[in-house]
Formats: structure tokens, sequence, C-alpha cells
């Protein structure tokens, strides 16, 4: 990656040329810096994603021997084979993108629904009603309180128990309430009450179009945060038909079992079961991590936009 400086100067014609601006020693040495913890960066996180793919596509004998290092050994897709074969982790590979898109939906209408008002002058106690949501950032009723609440709506051992306690995210309220307060002016808002327009003709009609570049990045944040969710399922519940596919994931990692093995007395199938989960891992972290990259460069052009308007202007 190479920089061109570059000048404009005016000749005897009136007509601007373009010039070349040369570079100073000190602006070599600190692109040669960027250049150098860019290239770092890229290595610390490309060397470990790239080991886990090949550890992946090898044989499980390869990767219970640790020969695996950057290429596959031995190279196979048994792994992959038997991670689609399993009910329980389909089921929740499936369990997941439920939680991930309804979640989601019901997150980012929520957010909206709160961060709009407060972002208009004239709402009336919307001072204290951000103070009472910056107050939940900094103490939280605890576990057992949160329990106890579930347990009483009866959303115990539900779908709902996974996407309503976490539903809204102050942070992402308090970014959605001042990209709308920075970017739709009260003039706006005026004018189409003159045109007859009611509030929610307003938001739908006008907020929401000019607001897509938010509403993407607090649509990525919450699908990650559902996606990538499990301590909530640990808790809420006991069903393992309703187990998200990061459960099934902490089962095959911490507890190094795989959901579909029987019980057997036989040594040589107690070592296959055992390096069979062993490469399970690997496809499971890839499987597992590979909706979020798809995402991401859809929404990615949106992200620095959204994050910059709704966090510094205001």
């Amino acid at each position: 990656m190479s920089v061109t400086l570059q000048g404009f100067r005016r000749t005897a014609a009136g007509r601007s040329e373009r010039t070349a601006i040369e570079e100073t020693k000190t602006d070599r040495i600190f692109l040669i810096g960027v250049k150098i913890m860019l290239w770092i960066a890229l290595i610390i996180v490309a060397v470990p994603l790239i080991y886990i793919v090949a550890n992946s596509f090898s044989s499980a004998s390869a990767v219970s021997a640790g020969r695996v290092l950057l290429w596959p050994v031995e190279p196979s897709i048994r792994a992959y084979k038997e991670a689609f074969s399993d009910p329980l982790i389909m089921k929740g590979y499936l369990n997941s993108f439920i939680y991930a898109i309804g979640g989601t939906l019901i997150s980012v209408t929520l957010t909206i629904a709160i961060a709009y008002p407060l972002s208009r002058r004239t709402f009336f106690g919307r001072n204290v009603i951000m103070s009472l949501l910056v107050f939940t950032m900094l103490f939280s009723g605890g576990l057992i309180p949160t329990y106890l609440v579930v347990q009483d709506l009866g959303m115990l051992n539900t779908r709902w128990a996974m996407v309503i306690p976490s539903a809204i995210g102050v942070w992402q309220v308090i970014i959605a309430r001042t990209f709308f307060r920075s970017t739709i002016p009260d003039e706006l808002y005026e004018a189409a009450t003159i045109d007859g327009a009611s509030d929610l003709r307003f938001l739908w009609s006008i907020v929401l179009p000019l607001s897509k570049p938010v509403i993407a990045v607090i649509a990525l944040m919450y699908a990650i945060f559902q996606w990538n969710s499990y301590f909530d399922a640990l808790v809420y519940l006991k069903d393992p038909s309703l187990y998200p596919l990061q459960i099934v994931l902490r089962n095959v990692l911490i507890l190094n079992t795989l959901t579909g093995s029987t019980t057997t007395t036989n040594l040589a199938q107690q070592l296959e079961q055992q390096q069979l989960a062993n490469v399970l891992k690997y496809a499971l972290i890839v499987i597992s991590s590979l909706p979020v990259l798809v995402i991401y460069p859809f929404v990615a052009r949106h992200f620095t936009k959204g994050v910059m308007v709704g966090a510094v202007k205001g």
C-alpha cells in the first residue's frame, strides 16, 4: 500500500495543475510504522482463524495428534457431516436463528420506541427518564431478582426468556436518541405537523427512512449479542430442544461430549468418539461464526457512519 501526496498549483493561464508533494522523513517513518502495526494486527487475527478452519477440515486422528498447523492434514469433511447430522446441533442452530432474528426485531422496535420520544425536546420528563435508563447501566437488580421476575412472568423454559429480559440495551438507546436528535430537525417535525401528519406517521414515513444507518448499527449489535448469548439459556432453559447453538458448542468445548453420542464400553469406540469430539469443536466454531461473517459486509458501510453520528454529535 503506497501513499502519494498531491497538491495543486495555478498556471499562468489560470488552470490548476496537480503537483506531487514530497513526503518528509517523518511521514515515511510514520507510514511504515502504521503498516507494520496493521500487518501485526492482521496476523494476530488471521492465524487463529486459519488454524481453526484447517483443523475443522482435517482428519480426527491428525487433530488429536496435534499435526495440524495452518493447512488441513488428511483433508476430511467428516466433522461437518457429523455436525449437520446431529439433531440437537441442527436444532440449536435453528434456535439461534430464531432468537437472533426475533430478538433483534423486538429489540430494535423497542429501542426506537424509547429513543425517538427522548430525542424530542417537547417530550415532558425526558431528562428524568434518560437518567433512570443510565442508572441501570451502573446498577442492576442482580441475577436472583431477575430470575424471580422471569419466573413470575411465566417465561421460564420458554423462548421468551431468551429475548424479553435482554430486549433493550441502554447503550443502543443512547446511540439512537443522539442520532435522532442530531439528524431529525425540529423544523422537519413542525412542517410535517402542519401538513397533518401524526406522530406515528412522521416516525414511519420520515424518521425511519432517514435513520437507516443507525438502525443497521443497532440491529447488528443486537443480532451479534443474541447469536452469542448462552448465559440466559443456562439460567432460564431446561429443555434441550430450546437450547441455542452456543449451549451445544459449550457442551462440546467445555464438557467435551458429543450431543448424539451413546454410552459404550468398547475402548476403540470411546477413543474414536474422543477424537471426533476434538475435531468437531473446530467445525462448530466455524459453523457458529459463519452467519455473523456473512451478514457483516452488508451492514459494514452503515456501521461507521451510524456509530459516529449517533455517538459523537449532540
